[in-house]
């Protein structure tokens, strides 16, 4: 199986390594988190000139194409850098449910704003009992007379304090775990019964807690057919899953790096600790530990790319993850270890990514979930 990237792909890798070396060192991504938004307007509108916001999308919607591999090329490199912009929740998830359950007209309307970074979006599908299982809905929505009244609580929500507008899972019919009967509603982030309680996480990015109460929109702002929007939440989500996990392999390779370095300047007994063969030993570790979860996320977004069954795509996601999952274990825990108290402070990034991947690990399913989601397919 051939993993190098296309021509293309590598001119938007280097695209992104030239922002990273130009315009977002540590300090200048501390000052960001530390901001209202917690992320930068500036920046995002330069993504949306540079073309980014088009990657996740396909040609027909007017974007670079869609490619899981093309997606992966660009989160790895944000990964490396933990970009705190909201790339993620607003083009990758809202934006593929937007092309894969959208009218023309939702499209038309959506979609422009999004690749021309005027519109940031969240999706607000979590909820406290539901445990990963996307099907586990319990936020209601009535349909009379043309209208959709929605009442629930959403929690976890990425970016869910700057939308413009949300992406909400509702369920029109059925108990509260059956896979039929969910919908998604587009419903503006200021709207009347709509209450955001915003906090940072554990990595500094920005979420959300949404409360809905009886928020009204009209039934045209559901995407796609009543009560059947299940399936393409999935995909994304699992989109969304490879995507990220090619942020935490990126990531990972930072920590590697600054352990690596670290080791030849720091002095234990009169030398640089990198000289002890224990240490080599233990970083030699952390390699094969980038290197496999790094070949099996490249292998998971070509079978994503692929004409593979949905099945087949969902058990090369799950695989990705769990193996991404024990690595952010492995990786972290030993360029902390190696590092010392310094590496938790505040001042040094190697702290700040541990607690990227920390997070990154949970998102979407932590890596028991996908082994055992992987062995139930």
């Amino acid at each position: 199986m051939d993993f190098s990237y296309t021509e293309e792909q590598q001119m938007l890798q280097e695209s992104v390594q030239k922002f990273v070396q130009k315009s977002y060192e540590f300090d200048t991504r501390n000052k960001i988190i530390a901001s209202e938004t917690g992320f930068s307007e500036e920046n995002w509108q330069l993504f949306a000139e540079l073309g980014w916001l088009t990657v996740p999308f396909k040609e027909e919607d007017g974007g670079f194409g869609g490619s899981a591999v093309d997606l992966i090329v660009m989160m790895e490199e944000f990964g490396k850098a933990m970009l705190v912009e909201p790339f993620t929740s607003t083009t990758v998830i809202c934006g593929g449910l937007i092309s894969a359950l959208g009218s023309d007209e939702q499209k038309a309307e959506l979609i422009p704003q999004i690749l021309d970074g005027s519109l940031q979006l969240a999706c607000a599908y979590a909820e406290s009992g539901s445990r990963y299982n996307l099907a586990s809905v319990e936020a209601k929505a009535v349909v009379e007379g043309g209208s959709a009244k929605i009442s629930g609580k959403k929690i976890a929500v990425i970016n869910g304090s700057n939308a413009g507008k949300l992406l909400v899972v509702a369920r029109e019919s059925g108990a509260e775990s059956d896979r039929d009967g969910i919908s998604i509603f587009i419903i503006d982030g200021d709207a009347d019964g709509v209450s955001r309680s915003a906090y940072a996480n554990i990595d500094g990015k920005k979420a959300a807690e949404i409360t809905l109460d009886s928020v009204t929109v009209p039934e045209s702002q559901r995407l796609g057919a009543t009560g059947s929007a299940i399936s393409a939440l999935e995909e994304v989500i699992d989109r969304a899953t490879i995507g990220i996990s090619a942020e935490a392999v990126g990531a990972l390779e930072s920590l590697l790096q600054k352990t690596v370095e670290y080791s030849k300047t720091r002095k234990q007994f009169g030398t640089s600790i990198g000289t002890f063969q224990a240490l080599q030993h233990r970083m030699a570790d952390m390699f094969i530990e980038c290197q496999l979860a790094r070949s099996i996320v490249i292998r998971a977004a070509m079978e994503l790319d692929s004409t593979a069954s949905d099945v087949e795509k969902a058990r090369s996601v799950s695989a990705a993850k769990s193996r991404v999952g024990k690595a952010i274990r492995k990786v972290g825990q030993e360029a902390i270890q190696i590092h010392g108290g310094i590496g938790m402070t505040e001042e040094l990034d190697v702290g700040h990514l541990f607690k990227r991947v920390t997070a990154l690990d949970v998102m979407f399913g932590n890596a028991d979930y996908h082994t055992e989601r992987f062995a139930s397919l």
